[in-house]
Order: structure tokens, then sequence, then C-alpha cells
């Protein structure tokens, strides 16, 4: 009988010996955690559809911060909850708004050993919930919406951000925002973009955490179609074409040919966001006892970072890092 002359096996009998040859790092500095801060509230507000995850004060985001830095963590990116809303999204850039609140605490409480990304979007602060500015036809007007990325990227660096994370996917979008922070002086601050974002059924517990859902219509006419993968790595090459510091594929599980592809083709440092629906899933399923939650939110993670995401923005952060740990 002929033996393979390799035994794998021999390689995985122990978790040292595993460890010893594990291909993929994966380490909590891989991992970006998002939060949510609202104005207008006393307490923090579970979020039903994200278990774990909270709608914030200033006081207790900067609590929920500071626990999950000591955890090894060293990305954060704010998302805000106007107590206003208005067509023009007015909040999204005012200096005092929600969001530069949010980011001026957290620059207070983190210091800078960790990096702080403004997300840089109009859905939260719109009483439409569309991502830009609307047209008379209802449709989102593309160069208006630009205007306001400008006004909201300049605002949100003087708040403290070290990266702007435009998510709109507005034609020409990153161009204009390193043009106006450029202008402004704002040269050292840089841009996450969310380069290829797909029209995707995984974001409804984010609409529930950001009370940003649609009032009418959806965003197919400005996200990505899932089906596409070559036109998203068009979408990549534009924006590191523009400036942006780095590129991100939204969301990671059902676009990781997407991420890999990514991996081979760009020259920028590559994220990826395990979005809500994601996270929900394996929550729910976790509840149920029907999977073992830790085990499955792990090899997920895993799993995107071999498909060759260097950054992973999850809801999972703050345990996957003490499971890591």
């Amino acid at each position: 009988m002929a033996f393979p002359t390799q035994r794998p096996r021999r390689l995985r009998r122990t978790e040292a010996l595993r460890t010893l040859v594990r291909e993929t790092d994966f380490a909590p500095r891989h991992l970006i955690a998002p939060l949510f801060v609202k104005e207008g509230i006393s307490e923090p507000q579970p979020i039903p559809s994200m278990p774990g995850q909270a709608q914030h004060t200033l006081e207790s985001l900067a609590k929920e911060a500071r626990e999950i830095a000591a955890k090894g963590i060293v990305g954060f990116v704010l998302f805000g909850i106007p107590a206003r809303k208005d067509p023009l999204g007015s909040q999204a850039s005012d200096p005092d708004g929600i969001a530069q609140r949010g980011l001026r605490v957290l620059r207070a409480e983190l210091g800078d050993d960790h990096v702080l990304i403004a997300d840089l979007c109009l859905d939260e602060y719109t009483d439409h919930g569309h991502c830009g500015v609307l047209a008379s036809d209802g449709s989102v007007d593309n160069d208006r919406t630009l205007e306001r990325y400008r006004e909201i990227a300049i605002a949100q660096a003087e708040a403290g951000a070290d990266l702007v994370a435009p998510s709109g996917m507005m034609d020409g979008q990153v161009a204009a925002i390193r043009g106006a922070l450029d202008e402004a002086g704002r040269t050292d601050t840089g841009i996450l973009a969310y380069a290829a974002k797909f029209a995707s059924s995984f974001y409804g517990p984010f609409r529930d955490a950001a009370e940003c859902a649609p009032s009418f219509g959806d965003r197919t006419g400005y996200q990505m179609d899932p089906a596409n993968a070559d036109e998203a790595l068009r979408e990549i090459q534009t924006d590191i074409d523009e400036g942006a510091d780095i590129v991100m594929v939204k969301p990671a599980l059902p676009y990781l040919d997407v991420i890999a592809r990514a991996r081979r083709e760009a020259r920028v440092p590559l994220a990826a966001y395990n979005v809500s629906g994601e996270y929900a899933m394996v929550k729910a399923a976790d509840q149920a006892g029907w999977l073992d939650g830790r085990r499955a939110a792990l090899e997920i993670l895993t799993g995107i970072r071999r498909a060759g995401a260097d950054l992973i923005l999850t809801y999972h952060a703050k345990e996957a890092a003490d499971w890591l740990s």
C-alpha cells in the first residue's frame, strides 16, 4: 500500500502545532468597532435587532470606547443620530452636530493612540432617509450631494476624525472630498472609501440602529447591483485614482470573491464591513441554540481575513477581541 510522503494531519494534532503553521494572522488590531451616538437620550438604548449593541449618549459612548480600546482595538467608526432631520441633512455638517460632538468626546477619551473614523453620509440626517440631496423628481442629485459631502468632511476633520468614510456611493465622491479637505488645510485627514457598497438585504438592523430607513423607494439607484463583480473592481480602482487611502467592500460575507479579487489588484489597504445583518444572524442563531455563536463569529471573521481584508468593521469587535486574547 502506498502512503503519501506528506502527512498534513501531523500538523493538526495539537493547538500548538495548529498555531505554529496557521496561514492567516488574525488579531484585535485587524478589527474596527462601529459605535452609535444619539442626540436627546439620557441613557444608552439597546438595539433589539442587534443584541449587545446600543445607541449611546455622549457619556456612555466614552465609556464603551474605553472598554473596547482596553481589549486591543485600535480603530472606531462613529455614526451619529440627530434629534432633528431635514431635507438637506443639515446636522451632518453642523460643528455642534451629534457626530462632531461624539468625535470630540472620543478624541478626548482615547487621545491619539486610536484611530477615529467618521461615517460620511446623509441618510441618518435627512428626513427622507436617502444618502443625498433630492432632485425635484425624487432621485438623488449627485452633484448637489457632493457639495454637502465636502462640507461634512471638513466638519468631521475639524472635530478630530483621522479618516472620513464616504458611504453614499455618489460618483466622484472621493475626489470631491479630497479636494475639500486639501483646500481647508486638512491634508493629513485620510479617506476610507466605501468603494464597493452593494444594495444588500443585510442592512436592515443597521437601519433600525441609525434610524435611517428610506421613507420611499430604495437605494438601488446608487448602491451596487449584487450580481456585479467586475463593476465593483472598477469602482474600487476609481476611488483609488481619486485619492482614497483605504477602500472597502460592503457587505463582507456574500462578497468574499470581490474581497479576494480586490486584494490581488488594489495597492492600498483593504477593509471589509461585516454588516449588521450578518451579525444579527449569528446572534439570533446562537440565542436559539442552533449554533455556537463564538465559533461561528470567529470562523466568519477569519474567513474575511483569509479572503484578503486587512481591516474588518464588525459589531463583533469587542467580544472577538476577548476571544482572541
